[in-house]
């Protein structure tokens, strides 16, 4: 009897004790999933009731069925023209076979299609321009705040440029940046255009200043005793930087990041609004100029896909996160 119970209590425990704990974290995600639809469902019944009630000149401010609509017609639209720009090309393989036939030495071309950007090609166009920006905003600021955070008279040089420019709007800086990148970028690239570059340059020079400022205090921040050890065992400076400092600021030094990266999403759609350079803030314009009765509708579409889209660039940023840094433990939000 004494052995079966031995036995009885060494199937149960470990095993329970595993199943209980893969339950409760299976029911704090349920919790979690279950209060963000709640939310969810408030927001909207708050949106509709709210829309019924604001008359603009336009009409009715557009509620959740009139944008998932629109939402629809946005994509019928993209189709379209995807089913245009390959039918173009058709035509034009077909004429130009028709030329070779008849003439083998016939120099033959194929154009490109220049048809009127979609909503889904605008939401590509503020993607790559934002990663462009972002991009050289990070190999800025990055090496910067670990330099200021490793030495003081660095940080004392550096930090009044920092909280002179820090709050600077991107209204200032666009026309400024306008104006040099006409001067003095002469590219003829469609992919880089001077609009991108001036998109891109903007966006940077708006989101460096949170990771620098969270690099800085990440780095001044690290452990004493790590910063002790890396002198006793004698590690190369690079070795130092790799092996204590990054590990140990990496969570300051993502938070900047993410900081940054929402900053500039936002910048970018001001400037993209202003400058009429590609993408979304100029769809949006472009909407609000048409002045019909389904701008509304469009312009809100873009509003959630744009602030969904933020929410997306986030949790990316904190996979990253997730997956470079040494401690695994820590809840990541």
């Amino acid at each position: 009897m004494a052995t079966l119970i031995r036995k009885f209590r060494s199937a149960l425990p470990g095993n329970l004790g595993v199943d209980l704990s893969a339950g409760a974290g299976l029911t704090t995600l349920l919790r979690a999933w279950l209060l963000s639809l709640v939310g969810l469902v408030v927001f909207t019944l708050f949106w509709q009731g709210a829309a019924n009630n604001i008359d603009t000149s336009l009409g009715k401010f557009p509620g959740p069925q009139q944008v998932i609509e629109q939402a629809g017609n946005l994509y019928a639209e993209y189709q379209r023209e995807q089913q245009n720009e390959r039918d173009f090309f058709v035509r034009q393989e077909v004429r130009n076979a028709e030329r070779l036939a008849n003439d083998p030495d016939a120099d033959v071309t194929l154009r490109p299609y220049t048809g009127r950007p979609t909503f889904i090609d605008q939401i590509g166009t503020s993607l790559m321009t934002v990663a462009f920006g972002f991009v050289i905003a990070m190999a800025i600021a990055i090496p910067l705040g670990i330099f200021c955070g490793l030495s003081q008279a660095v940080y004392s040089a550096v930090n009044p440029i920092v909280q002179i420019f820090k709050p600077v709007s991107p209204l200032a800086w666009l026309p400024l940046v306008t104006m040099v990148v006409s001067a003095l970028y002469v590219s003829e690239s469609a992919l880089f255009s001077k609009a991108f570059v001036t998109s891109g340059v903007t966006v940077a020079l708006c989101c460096l200043w949170p990771t620098v400022i969270n690099t800085t205090v990440g780095v001044a921040s690290v452990d004493k005793d790590l910063i002790n050890v890396s002198r006793v065992i004698r590690l190369p400076p690079l070795q130092h930087v790799s092996k204590i400092v990054l590990p140990s600021a990496i969570p300051m030094i993502f938070t900047g990041m993410r900081l940054s990266l929402a900053t500039g999403w936002m910048v970018l759609i001001a400037a993209e609004m202003l400058a009429q350079s590609p993408g979304l803030g100029k769809f949006i314009w472009d909407e609000f100029q048409n002045g019909s009765s389904d701008s509304m509708g469009r312009i809100m579409v873009a509003v959630l896909v744009i602030g969904l889209i933020g929410f997306i660039l986030d949790k990316l940023m904190l996979m990253v996160q997730r997956h470079v840094s040494w401690d695994k433990s820590v809840i990541l939000r």
